[in-house]
C-alpha cells in the first residue's frame, strides 16, 4: 500500500481560513455557560433564514440529520401503514427515519444521468396510502420536484425533502431560485462534519415556511414542550447546541466561496478526464439544466472494473470510496417490503458503477492530475 497521496476528504484545509474565528467563538461560549439551544442557536437559525430566503422563524435547528428527518415526518402526521415514496439510491437513513415511525418506505427508480429519484416512476407509485413524497438532493444536487407539488397537495400528498447533502444548492426553474430543502413543505439538512456546511460533531436542521408548522418542529424537538414541563404532544430530544450552531455560523459565512470550489474542481475533473482519453471508461457526474450542483461528492459511474479500480488507487495512495454499494431495497432490514433484484434497474447498475473520487475545499489541482493520470494508468495497462 502506498502512502496516501489524496484524501477523499481533507477539513484541515479549509479550517485554517476560520480557526482564529473558531477558537474566540469557543471562548465565548465557556465563559457564558450556556450550551444548549439560546443565543448562538438563534442567531445561526436567523442566519440560514436569511440565506435561504425563507420567512423569519422558518429554520429550526436539531441534533443531526436523522432527528430532522424523524421531526420532519412526525410533524407531517406520518402513521403506522402510511406509504412514503423515496430513493433507494441514498443514505439509510432516509428510509430507516420512516421505518422507524411505522411507515412503509416505497422505493421508486433513479434517474440513471442525475442520480436522484425518477419523478415519473415516482408519481407512478402513489396509492391512497401515500402520505409523503420524500426525494433526496444527492451528492448535491437538486431533484426538479417543482413540477409535481401542485399535482401531490391536490392529492393530500406532502413533499419532505431531504437535503442531507445540499446545503446552498438551487435550481432556476422559469426564471425563479428555488433554494433546496425550501421548495417542499419541509426541508431537512444534516450538518455532520463531512457535508458541505458541517459542525464539529452532530448536528442539523429542519425548516419550514409555514409559521405553524415551524412553531411544532420547535415543541417536537424539545419533547413536544411548548411550556416548559407542559406538553402538547410527544416529541423527541433533539437540540442543536450552542457549540456546533456557533461554528456553523462561522462557516456559513465561507460556504458560498467553499461551494463555488468544489465547482471549479468538478470542471477540472471533467477536463483531466478528455485530456487523457477516459470518456470511454468513465462518465462524470452530469449537472441538471438550470441546477447549481455544489458536488457534497464527485461520483462518476465507472463503466468495466470498478472494484478493481477502486482497489489500484486506494494501493497507489489515492482515496476513493463506492457510494452506495447496496440499494436500500434489497437491505436485509427491508426484506420484508417484499422487492427482489432486477425490481429497480438503474438503482441497481449505479451500485456497481458509482466510484466517488476526492472533492474538497483544498484539493489541489496537482493532485487531481495524478489521480487523473493514475486511472488512465489503470485502463491501459
Amino acid at each position: 500500500m502506498a502512502e496516501q497521496k489524496v484524501p477523499i476528504l481533507d477539513l484541515t484545509r479549509s479550517f485554517r481560513e476560520i480557526k482564529p474565528e473558531v477558537f474566540s467563538a469557543l471562548e465565548r461560549i465557556f465563559d457564558a455557560q450556556s450550551f444548549i439551544l439560546g443565543r448562538e442557536v438563534e442567531t445561526f437559525e436567523r442566519h440560514c433564514d436569511k440565506y435561504l430566503e425563507v420567512p423569519e422563524g422558518s429554520s429550526v435547528g436539531c441534533a443531526s440529520g436523522t432527528d430532522a428527518l424523524l421531526l420532519a415526518l412526525m410533524a407531517a402526521d406520518i402513521k403506522p401503514g402510511d406509504e412514503v415514496i423515496t430513493t433507494p439510491f441514498t443514505f439509510f437513513a432516509t428510509a430507516g427515519a420512516v421505518a422507524r415511525l411505522g411507515g412503509v418506505p416505497v422505493f421508486a427508480d433513479i434517474d440513471p444521468v442525475t442520480y436522484n429519484i425518477d419523478i415519473n416512476d415516482a408519481m407512478s407509485r402513489i396509492t391512497p396510502k401515500t402520505k409523503i413524497f420524500l426525494p433526496v438532493h444527492l451528492f448535491g444536487q437538486m431533484t426538479p420536484a417543482e413540477g409535481v407539488i401542485d399535482e401531490l397537495h391536490g392529492r393530500g400528498i406532502k413533499i419532505v425533502e431531504d437535503t442531507a447533502q445540499a446545503f446552498g444548492a438551487f435550481r432556476n426553474a422559469d426564471g425563479k431560485i428555488l433554494r433546496a430543502g425550501a421548495v417542499g413543505d419541509i426541508g431537512c439538512y444534516s450538518f455532520f462534519p463531512t457535508k458541505n456546511l458541517g459542525g464539529c460533531g452532530d448536528g442539523g436542521m429542519v425548516l419550514s415556511r409555514d409559521k405553524d408548522t415551524a412553531d411544532r418542529l420547535r415543541r417536537l424537538r424539545v419533547h413536544g414542550s411548548g411550556t416548559t414541563y407542559y406538553h402538547d404532544e410527544i416529541g423527541i430530544n433533539s437540540r442543536l447546541d450552542a457549540i456546533q450552531a456557533a461554528i456553523l455560523d462561522i462557516k456559513l459565512k465561507h460556504l458560498e466561496a467553499w461551494n463555488e470550489e468544489r465547482r471549479r474542481i468538478a470542471d477540472y475533473y471533467r477536463l483531466l478526464f478528455k485530456t487523457n482519453d477516459l470518456q470511454e471508461f468513465v462518465v462524470p457526474p452530469a449537472e441538471l439544466e438550470g441546477n447549481y450542483h455544489i458536488y457534497h461528492q464527485y461520483v462518476i459511474r465507472v463503466k468495466a472494473k470498478r472494484d478493481e479500480l477502486m482497489q489500484y488507487l486506494n494501493a497507489e495512495g489515492f482515496a476513493v470510496r463506492v457510494y452506495y454499494p447496496l440499494s436500500l431495497h434489497l437491505q436485509p432490514c427491508f426484506a420484508y417490503l417484499g422487492y427482489h433484484e432486477g425490481d429497480l434497474p438503474q438503482s441497481e447498475k449505479l451500485t456497481r458503477e458509482a466510484l466517488a473520487l476526492p472533492v474538497f475545499p483544498g484539493l489541489e489541482a496537482k493532485e487531481q492530475e495524478a489521480l487523473a493520470e493514475s486511472i488512465a494508468k489503470f485502463f491501459r495497462k
